[in-house]
C-alpha cells in the first residue's frame, strides 16, 4: 500500500460519509475542469474520478502515493502531476474548480495561491484545519477576523459547510478539521487598486491591537487620521469599509 509522512502534514480521510458530504457539495454547481489537491490515499479521487463529461487532473508531491494512485486509477496516467500545488503552473487554460483534502501545514499558503488564480477559479471545496477554515469565514467583530478573512471574502462568498472530527482520518490529527466552500463573486466591491487594498489589509492587521490610526498611519494623511473612525481597530472593520478605505490612502 504506502505509508504516511509526518512531513508533509499527510492525514488520510477514511470516514465514508464525510467523503459523500464532500462530494455532495462539490456537484451542488457544475464545472467542466476539476482539479484534486494532495489526494494521497484516493479517497475523494475514488469519487472524482467517476464523474462524467468533465477534465479531472490531481496534484500530489509525494512519489508513493503518485505512484500508488496510478496503480489504482489508470485513468490519471496523464493527468496526474507530481509536484507541489504550491509551485505548478496553472494546470488549465480554463476555470476549474479546486477540491481536496489539503494538507494542513500549508493550509493558508494554499489560499494564497487560490486568490493568485481566482480569475480561473470559480469553486473550491476543501478541508482544512478546523482554526484556518474558521478564520477564512470569520466575519468582523471576531478575534480569528484577520488578513485572510478579508482577502478571501473580498473575492470569494465563503461558507463553513461542516466540522470533521480527527476520528474520521488515519493516522488522527491532533487538531480537528472544517469544509469550506468559497464561490467567486460576481462583481467586487469598488477599491482604489487592488494593490492598495492589500497593502492596507496587511498593514492594517500587522499590528491589530492598536487603533488603526496608529495601525495605518503610514498610509493616512495626518489631516484624514484626526478622524473618529480611526480610533477603531482592524477587526471591526467589515471588506466593504477596508474597500471604502482605500480611497482615503495617500
Amino acid at each position: 500500500m504506502y505509508t504516511l509522512k509526518k512531513s508533509l502534514g499527510q492525514h488520510f480521510l477514511k470516514d465514508e460519509k464525510v467523503v459523500d458530504k464532500i462530494i455532495a457539495a462539490l456537484m451542488q454547481h457544475p464545472f467542466k475542469n476539476l482539479l484534486e489537491v494532495g489526494p494521497g490515499g484516493g479517497a475523494l479521487t475514488k469519487h472524482l474520478v467517476k464523474i462524467s463529461n468533465i477534465h479531472f487532473k490531481a496534484v500530489e508531491l509525494d512519489e508513493e502515493k503518485v505512484n500508488f494512485l496510478l496503480k489504482q486509477f489508470p485513468s490519471l496516467k496523464n493527468d496526474l502531476i507530481h509536484q507541489s500545488f504550491l509551485e505548478i503552473d496553472r494546470p488549465f487554460d480554463e476555470p476549474f474548480t479546486v477540491i481536496g483534502n489539503f494538507p494542513y501545514n500549508i493550509s493558508t499558503q494554499i489560499l494564497f495561491k487560490v486568490l493568485e488564480w481566482k480569475e480561473y477559479i470559480p469553486e473550491v471545496i476543501g478541508m482544512f484545519q478546523k482554526e484556518v477554515a474558521e478564520r477564512a469565514a470569520a466575519k468582523e467583530g471576531s478575534k480569528i477576523y484577520g488578513v485572510l478573512s478579508v482577502l478571501l471574502q473580498y473575492y470569494y462568498h465563503v461558507e463553513y459547510l461542516f466540522s470533521v472530527g480527527n476520528e474520521s482520518f488515519t493516522p488522527q490529527p491532533k487538531v480537528q478539521s472544517g469544509v469550506i466552500r468559497l464561490t467567486r463573486r460576481g462583481s467586487f466591491l469598488p477599491v482604489k487598486s487592488e494593490r492598495a487594498f492589500w497593502v492596507l489589509v496587511k498593514t492594517a492587521f500587522n499590528q491589530r491591537r492598536k487603533t488603526l490610526r496608529n495601525g495605518v498611519k503610514s498610509l493616512i494623511s495626518k489631516e484624514e487620521l484626526e478622524d473618529k473612525f480611526f480610533d477603531r481597530r482592524a477587526e471591526t472593520l467589515s471588506v466593504e469599509e477596508f474597500a471604502k478605505l482605500t480611497f482615503r490612502m495617500n
